[in-house]
């Protein structure tokens, strides 16, 4: 090909060139393309991180327990033929509960007494015998041997009505324990016995009495906790904690009154790792019930400048926590953050994030890495549910 061809060819080429650019524009490809662009938009969300001077808590979960749960059994054998109570009902130390048939403990009293009116009567004869004989001794008118028998017949005799006042007593107190009695103020499970059932002595529960003022809210902590705390209260719990904690119910609401450490356990579960707490609440109203969960709730200390997030803005992948970050050019960054405590609704910040920045709080799930965000900033309150 020769040089003036080869100049042809390329101004041939550029002319096609301009041609399609002219094309392209006319039928308006470039401004669909620039549309496309428009519409990779993400609207979101956002708000700035907050910082605020803020009560740092830890909570444990608790379990309500009576401090007394006391199984009730009769002393005696027998049919139960009345109840005083319901299951379920409240009931007061010294409340009869049940009643067992005493129809056979009246006769053994009965049985009792005559045989120690029998014996004091027996008793009364050998003694006349034994003054007589001992005046016919002095006189010579018997042997000694013959006296010492009847002192001994008398001796025997006074013994075996002291036998028999033991057994009436034990008579009596027999026929007393067909009355049941509650030993403690408390509940009465709805586990009792029915009418008519028969109950063996020291071996059937005929009821359950659970105390319910005050109670214990039984709680564990990890061993790393506990030392945290036995070093900040130089060798024992600090009064902050251990005279000084809140109960929150499965709810969601405060229970009013304040509860304190009584217990702890002796050392460490082997099977857990953790060390068992009890803590005394007051239950005046009888509001809290054996066998409820509740959050127990210390109050550590205030962090100064803390910062806080929303609970919705987190997401959870296996075990790490990632926020979507509104970059200064309004684009979307996931970012790994390390959480704290729960703050109401919020989140305490204790690593990956500034208080300069924004994220994102709806609209999550739209915004990928790197896309181009419209961002609408609320305000903490905004989020924020009003309190009831």
């Amino acid at each position: 090909m020769s040089i003036q061809d080869s100049k042809k060819l390329y101004v041939g080429l550029i002319i096609v060139v301009v041609l399609i650019g002219i094309v392209v524009v006319r039928s308006g490809l470039l401004s669909r393309t620039q549309t496309d662009k428009g519409a990779q938009v993400v609207e979101i969300k956002a708000m700035q991180v907050v910082t605020r001077d803020t009560p740092i808590s830890c909570e444990f979960v608790g379990q309500v327990k009576a401090k007394s749960e006391v199984k009730i059994m009769s002393k005696i054998s027998g049919n139960v033929v009345a109840k005083m109570v319901n299951g379920g009902d409240t009931v007061y130390k010294g409340q009869p509960l049940f009643r067992i048939d005493n129809k056979q403990y009246l006769s053994a009293i009965n049985s009792a007494r005559a045989a120690l009116v029998k014996s004091q009567a027996t008793l009364n004869n050998t003694q006349k015998d034994v003054e007589r004989y001992q005046k016919l001794a002095a006189l010579k008118g018997v042997s000694q041997q013959t006296l010492d028998a009847y002192i001994s017949q008398a001796e025997e005799e006074a013994a075996t009505i002291e036998v028999n006042q033991a057994s009436l007593q034990q008579a009596m107190e027999d026929e007393q324990d067909t009355l049941i009695v509650s030993p403690v103020d408390g509940r009465i499970d709805v586990n009792d016995v029915s009418l008519g059932y028969y109950v063996v002595a020291g071996s059937t529960t005929m009821a359950t009495v659970s105390s319910i003022n005050p109670v214990w809210v039984q709680f564990s902590m990890s061993e790393t906790e506990y030392l945290k705390y036995i070093r900040s209260g130089n060798g024992s719990l600090p009064a902050s904690f251990k005279d000084h904690l809140q109960l929150m119910l499965s709810d969601g609401k405060e229970y009013p009154l304040i509860g304190q450490v009584e217990q702890i356990d002796r050392g460490v579960s082997d099977t857990t790792g953790t060390i068992t707490l009890k803590a005394s609440f007051d239950n005046p109203q009888n509001f809290l019930l054996p066998g409820m969960f509740a959050r127990v709730v210390v109050q550590e200390t205030v962090r100064q400048g803390a910062l806080l997030i929303p609970q919705k803005a987190v997401k959870q992948v296996l075990d790490n926590t990632f926020v979507t970050v509104v970059t200064d050019d309004n684009k979307a960054e996931s970012r790994q953050v390390k959480l704290g405590n729960k703050i109401g609704t919020m989140w305490l910040v204790e690593e990956g994030l500034s208080a300069s920045e924004r994220i994102v709080v709806e609209g999550i799930d739209k915004a990928k890495q790197g896309s181009l965000l419209q961002v609408t900033m609320l305000e903490p309150d905004a989020l924020t549910p009003a309190k009831q």
